[in-house]
């Protein structure tokens, strides 16, 4: 356990005198602001307020809060392998997991990963994540997945999926019913659900299953669209003339769509998850924001996974503002022109970090703003040490591009604090140390020392350099053709 002792349940907690962001529907700015959480609720927010007796003050002057940020796509099984792809191309991350060694995870590593990554999400202020969670074999590796969700005092949504299964398989299993039934149901506000599997574009449409799946289980559906190689319009065409397009869809990346298909996302009200990081050194695609932002389509932020790159938003709010303005400035510059004034600005930003997760998770009316009556997942920005936390000129513009994870001073999920004065409360992370231990060594002996070494920069077959990564299906994303199986 962490020196710092864990927050008395029940307790009320004041935050005193802090820059407060509100996000709310006016992204009112309070200066010297109180937040007042009494049980798992904000109740007031405003200067100087009266507080209950034996409430657990704060002080929050010199520092930021805002609300609890939120991570719409995660694949928190691979952390436990931090940083070991940090040079892959998508191209090498398809060939790692998806064809050859993905498949030799099991369970006790779904759960290392996944307990890393929570603990990590909430230590960097990130108090709901979606966890992308396609690396689900077998219920087995769900369960474990869950169990590590539940072991950590932060929020989060389950999104299942099977990457060595074609959803139309695993989806539409009795087993799934039964785990949901056990596992989800009954669980509150704390533990979300969702399917996670992509559209390949086979014209025979066999996702329809699992989209049926998803509706009977009353869960929405986050797809992998628009990624250079995997998937395309014709995945968006197919979603929509079968009427699988809904406000509660999450398309995550949709870097390498047309205008065709941005349209049918803004028409149908569903909202992207971008991640910026990835898919401006994956590969998937540029940042899409400078188009979803000229058809209206909602933004939500996300880190992608950490065996690539950092498991904070302020990473992604940092890049996706670059990567929006240099395209601003690309496409002007290719005109003669010149930008004089940025349309992304950082206030819109911490919004999708923020607020934007929120509503793109149906968790609008619960989290996402510092307004009384919402769950209290609340965030102080402050740091005393650092030479980079004074002066705050300009609040939003301070979160985007100043603060960083060692600057998150208090952290409360659900009116619970799990973060007090730079340090964890209630989190075993000596447990978590062992458990990843153990799957990096799991991993090394499987693998032997040579492929081991070779995986970080891994060599990519000549047939799978322009071939579809799934290896449940013979359709070819890339250019719409079947393949011819080997031997045929």
């Amino acid at each position: 356990m962490s020196a710092t002792a864990a927050h008395e349940p029940g307790r009320p907690v004041v935050l005193r005198g802090g820059l407060v962001l509100t996000m709310d529907d006016r992204h009112t700015v309070r200066p010297g602001a109180d937040v007042l959480v009494i049980g798992e609720r904000i109740e007031a927010v405003g200067p100087a307020l009266a507080v209950p007796d034996g409430t657990l003050e704060i002080d929050a002057s010199g520092g930021i809060v805002l609300p609890g940020m939120v991570d719409t796509h995660r694949h928190l099984w691979q952390t436990a392998m931090r940083g070991y792809g940090a040079d892959w191309t998508l191209t090498q991350y398809f060939v790692w997991y998806y064809l050859e060694w993905g498949k030799r995870f099991r369970p006790a590593d779904i759960y290392a990963g996944n307990l890393l990554g929570a603990i990590e999400a909430l230590d960097a202020g990130v108090t709901t994540t979606v966890d992308w969670s396609h690396g689900l074999q077998t219920v087995d590796h769900a369960e474990a997945a869950v169990d590590a969700l539940e072991a950590v005092p932060g929020r989060f949504v389950l999104a299942y999926g099977n990457i060595q299964q074609g959803p139309w398989e695993w989806a539409t299993a009795p087993e799934l019913r039964d785990f949901v039934a056990r596992r989800i149901h009954g669980r509150g506000d704390r533990l979300g659900f969702q399917l996670a599997f992509d559209v390949t574009g086979d014209p025979a449409f066999p996702e329809r299953a699992a989209f049926e799946a998803a509706r009977e289980l009353g869960a929405p559906v986050t797809t992998h669209a628009g990624v250079w190689g995997a998937t395309n319009d014709t995945g968006i065409r197919l979603m929509h003339e079968h009427g699988f397009m809904t406000p509660e869809s999450v398309y995550v990346h949709a870097a390498t769509l047309t205008a065709d298909s941005y349209q049918r996302i803004a028409a149908t009200g569903g909202s992207v998850s971008v991640s910026t990081e990835s898919e401006q050194s994956a590969g998937q695609g540029y940042p899409p924001t400078w188009q979803l932002r000229r058809y209206g389509i909602p933004v939500s932020l996300s880190m992608d996974t950490s065996v690539w790159w950092s498991g904070d938003l302020f990473s992604a709010m940092r890049a996706t503002l670059g990567a929006d303005r240099s395209r601003e400035h690309l496409e002007a510059h290719a005109r003669q022109d010149t930008v004089t004034h940025c349309h992304l600005r950082a206030e819109e930003v911490v919004d999708w970090a923020t607020r934007g997760g929120a509503r793109a998770l149906g968790l609008d009316s619960v989290i996402g703003s510092l307004e009384p009556g919402k769950k209290a997942d609340v965030v102080l920005l402050k740091n005393d040490a650092s030479p980079a936390m004074f002066p705050i000129l300009n609040p939003y513009g301070h979160v985007a591009f100043q603060a960083q994870r060692a600057d998150v001073h208090t952290v409360l999920v659900n009116g619970r604090l799990v973060k007090q004065e730079h340090r964890l409360t209630g989190v075993d992370l000596e447990a978590a140390r062992q458990a990843v231990q153990n799957t990096v060594e799991h991993l090394q002996s499987e693998l032997g020392e040579q492929a081991w070494i070779a995986g970080m920069n891994p060599d990519v077959p000549e047939t799978k350099i322009q071939d579809n990564p799934y290896t449940y299906t013979d359709w070819d994303a890339r250019d719409a053709r079947w393949k011819q199986k080997s031997g045929d």
